[in-house]
């Protein structure tokens, strides 16, 4: 009777995670909206690292709505955050660039 038990139990708990195991399978479809905003088109080095490195994490309304002309500083310090907090991968050789097309841009 026990050991019964013991195998109901086993098999009940084997299809719960079989089955919530499953639902974690099917793949997940997320439509984004559109973008409202683009970079500012530049020939400007830090231009295409922006939107090659920035872009891949976030739309370019975050950019558009920082407040605008706050200088290098605080365009260092959000690149920084974005690396350093976020994990973006911008290169250590590739932030001036990035820092710099930021600031004169927006």
């Amino acid at each position: 009777m026990r050991s019964d038990i013991r195998t109901l139990a086993a098999t009940a708990l084997i299809l719960t995670l079989g089955a919530g195991a499953a639902s974690l399978a099917k793949p997940k479809i997320i439509t984004l909206p559109p973008e409202t905003a683009a970079l500012k088109e530049t020939s400007e080095p830090g231009f295409e690292l922006t939107a090659n490195t920035c872009t891949v994490c976030h739309s370019v309304d975050y950019i558009a709505m920082q407040p605008r002309g706050q200088g290098k500083d605080f365009w260092t310090g959000e690149v920084t955050k974005m690396v350093n907090v976020y994990g973006a991968t911008v290169q250590d050789a590739e932030r001036p660039a990035i820092v710099d097309y930021l600031t004169h841009n927006y």
